[in-house]
């Protein structure tokens, strides 16, 4: 049955190009975000990161990057779960609270690792700050997420576990250094 221009109801999803390129733009977002991540961390990790005092549970280094990868693409998708929905009241909603914890996961690394050779550990507790406000605007997308999408709520589960154990990190080594 072909589609009218407004779809076919609060849940038009639309055409296989259209969602192909919904896709291709809500997994582009995320990585891109991680890419400045990356840019702003690797040319710290074998200066102060790697002589800081770190907590017995930190993990190895090598690590990082394919987690991290993994719980961007699983962004991308939960969102993308969730646009697809976008003929639907609290779509819009719930995407600017998606887009705002990724703005804010997007300031911890700079803040992480590029300004502590400036702050010291000044940064580190700015930084530990933003961690916990991530957990909150987490917990608060996935609550968005949830009726409009309950997978695409779930894909935001690994994410927020992973950011609350990585606050643990954080927080050990600005008491430590």
């Amino acid at each position: 049955m072909p589609q009218t221009a407004e779809g076919d109801g609060p849940h038009a999803r639309g055409s296989t190009p259209v969602q192909a390129a919904g896709l291709v733009v809500m997994l582009a977002i995320p990585l891109i975000v991680s890419f400045f991540a990356g840019q702003a961390t690797d040319p710290h990790t074998d200066g102060w990161y790697e002589q800081a005092d770190q907590p017995p549970w930190n993990p190895p280094d090598w690590l990082f990057g394919p987690v991290w990868t993994v719980l961007y693409v699983s962004m991308g998708v939960a969102a993308w779960l969730i646009w697809r929905r976008r003929h639907q009241h609290l779509v819009r909603a719930a995407l600017i609270v998606y887009f705002v914890q990724l703005a804010i996961n997007g300031a911890w690394a700079p803040l992480f690792f590029a300004a502590y050779p400036s702050w010291g550990s000044s940064a580190l507790w700015a930084a530990f700050a933003v961690i916990v406000a991530l957990i909150i605007a987490v917990v608060l997308t996935i609550r968005a997420f949830w009726p409009i999408s309950r997978i695409a709520a779930a894909l935001l589960v690994p994410y927020l576990a992973w950011i609350l154990y990585a606050s643990t990190l954080n927080g050990y080594i600005a008491l430590a250094n």
